[in-house]
């Protein structure tokens, strides 16, 4: 139920778009972000533009040691509530909105900073104020924009709860501090298109900053290419709840997987963003990185029930993610009285003193961890940011064993990546490069559904923003997978919950048309234990599944029917060994 209240505030929030007044207090950067200004201007005596450079640079330059320095500045505000003090020089929004300007400026002086406000009543405040700065873009396109986003507002499990300590240093120190770091490195070099920084208030009741920003967007019809939130991404202890998909339960470790949540799947900018993310991490910076993270791409938009800043901006178009830690601690049902984990409550600090010398010496937010976030991001925004422009359109044309690919191109860049994917994967099988703009590509598997989408390559070897997806033998397929739906239907396991065995079923009203029928179980990362093969006859189909030699945790794991490779219905299943 507390995720269905929670939903429906978003809901609302989105439906009445109820900002008003919406002025850029440094007339500066709303010229800037208007595309009207000479990128000249803001050139460097020494410009920096080497895409892998600048890789290389980020992944050396992002600091543990800064991202811990933000925090313990942020939690001294003792809230951010959004509602919360704004007079005081040491406490609440007021006086953390003010040092973060300031430090955005005192990175660099191409850095244009400035308030974004806004009038919407909320919790007895009436007025607001996201905070953000501009990196003016130098090249060609420094009319488009990449935006990196993290809420900065905090709270205790009351809405408006504006006098409880709510330092909020995983949920959303973490991607604040983040954002702040990312301004330090990348103001170093330059970009050819324009980036701009954002910290947005309001989140915690309703996504009104991003509601905000993203209708300024919106209503001034620039163009946004990108959009990049981080919301949670320090953290790596699994609490007692979370919000599903969850982590394997209290105290769980896990400082190397790092979710990205996105709208849609097929055709969806949004999938395809999340693609060119993790790409381009394991090209540019996985070589070279000495401890890297796994970017695990996720089918829903973000976790049951609950939403973030990326939501507003996808509501009216701009390709969005949303970054995520694989463990949270919490799931927000603070009313619970038995919910004893951090998220939305005071206990949402950096760490405790555990030897009494009043110093921080074990901490709940992992800098490192944070770090390699970070730099997932400041990688992704880059190759954005100085990417050329994708290719117009393509088709794909049958041929024996594959594709003859067709790309229309009026820039002749001359160099493509062809992403292919499994219509059942979220991700990408294979990644081709071609040399000219039709080709072919071969060694496809036979009857297997194929989603294609194409960039183009600069001579720097940056890809542009994937554009697509087209399919192979789509409607003949998918009109077999839409009979099976009807035919076939998958049981819950049991027994459930279960401790070394459990059965799966499939019960079959007629036998659909496919060739190959498995039963496919993963943890809640989506990470593939096992693949099992079921034959489907009239009636009940049963396999026998052995966890007891598998040395999983305890906690919830999925399994889905696989018809041909495509997922016809996944269901949840409870290990309570």
């Amino acid at each position: 139920m507390k995720y269905f209240y929670y939903f429906i505030l978003l809901l609302i929030s989105s439906q009445l778009s109820g900002q008003t007044n919406l002025v850029i207090t440094n007339p500066q950067a709303e010229t800037i972000l208007r595309g009207n200004f000479a990128p000249e201007d803001y050139l460097p005596p020494f410009p920096v533009t080497d895409p892998a450079f600048i890789a290389a640079n980020i992944d050396a330059n992002v600091s543990p040691d800064s991202l811990k320095a933000y925090l313990e500045v942020m939690r001294s505000f003792r809230t951010r509530h959004t509602s919360a003090d704004t007079t005081s020089t040491t406490e609440g929004m007021g006086a953390a909105r003010r040092w973060a300007l300031a430090k955005f400026a005192s990175f660099s002086d191409r850095l244009i900073t400035s308030y974004l406000q806004f009038d919407y009543e909320t919790c007895g405040v009436g007025q607001h104020r996201n905070i953000f700065a501009v990196l003016p873009g130098t090249g060609p396109h420094y009319q488009e924009i990449v935006l990196v986003e993290a809420h900065f507002d905090s709270r205790c499990g009351e809405l408006c709860d504006t006098e409880c300590r709510a330092e909020g240093m995983e949920d959303n120190g973490s991607g604040s501090a983040a954002v702040l770091e990312l301004a330090r490195v990348m103001s170093l070099y330059t970009f050819d298109r324009t980036i701009v920084f954002v910290l947005t208030t309001g989140e915690e009741q309703g996504l009104l900053g991003a509601e905000a920003f993203s209708s300024f967007f919106f209503e001034e019809d620039l163009p946004l290419k990108a959009v990049y939130n981080n919301d949670i991404i320090g953290g790596i202890i699994c609490g007692a709840t979370a919000s599903p998909p969850g982590c394997p339960g209290l105290n769980d470790i896990d400082s190397t997987n790092v979710r990205i949540y996105s709208s849609g799947n097929l055709n969806s900018r949004n999938k395809m963003l999340a693609r060119f993310v993790k790409l381009e991490y394991e090209e540019m910076i996985a070589p070279i990185a000495p401890q890297t993270n796994v970017i695990n791409i996720m089918t829903p938009e973000d976790r049951t029930g609950r939403g973030g800043d990326h939501i507003p901006f996808r509501e009216r178009g701009f390709p969005s993610i949303r970054f995520t830690s694989a463990n949270e601690h919490g799931d927000v049902s603070t009313n619970d009285p038995d919910y004893e984990d951090r998220q939305h409550t005071s206990d949402d600090i950096l760490g405790v003193d555990t030897d009494g010398d009043e110093i921080l010496d074990s901490f709940f937010v992992d800098f490192n961890y944070l770090a390699r976030n970070t730099i997932i991001n400041g990688n992704a925004i880059a190759m954005t940011a100085q990417g050329p422009d994708p290719a117009e359109s393509f088709v794909l044309n049958p041929i024996d064993g594959g594709f003859e690919v067709v790309i229309n191109d009026p820039n002749n860049y001359g160099t493509y990546r062809v992403g292919v994917r499994q219509f059942s994967e979220l991700d990408f099988d294979t990644v081709f490069t071609l040399q000219q703009a039709t080709d072919t590509l071969r060694g496809l598997t036979p009857d297997v559904i194929y989603v294609v989408s194409v960039a183009t390559v600069d001579e720097n070897g940056v890809e542009s923003l994937f554009i697509g997806e087209r399919f192979n033998d789509f409607e003949t397929k998918l009109a077999n997978i839409s009979a099976a739906q009807e035919q076939v239907k998958l049981l819950q396991n049991r027994p459930n919950p279960f401790d070394e065995a459990t059965y799966f079923g499939v019960w079959v009203e007629e036998v659909p048309n496919y060739k190959d029928a498995k039963i496919v179980v993963r943890d809640l990362q989506g990470r593939i234990l096992r693949s099992l093969p079921i034959a489907l006859n009239i009636g009940l189909n049963e396999v026998l599944y052995n966890f007891e030699h598998h040395g999983y945790q305890p906690g919830v794991y999925t399994y889905t029917l696989m018809l041909d490779d495509y997922p016809l219905v996944t269901k949840r299943m409870m290990y309570a060994y």
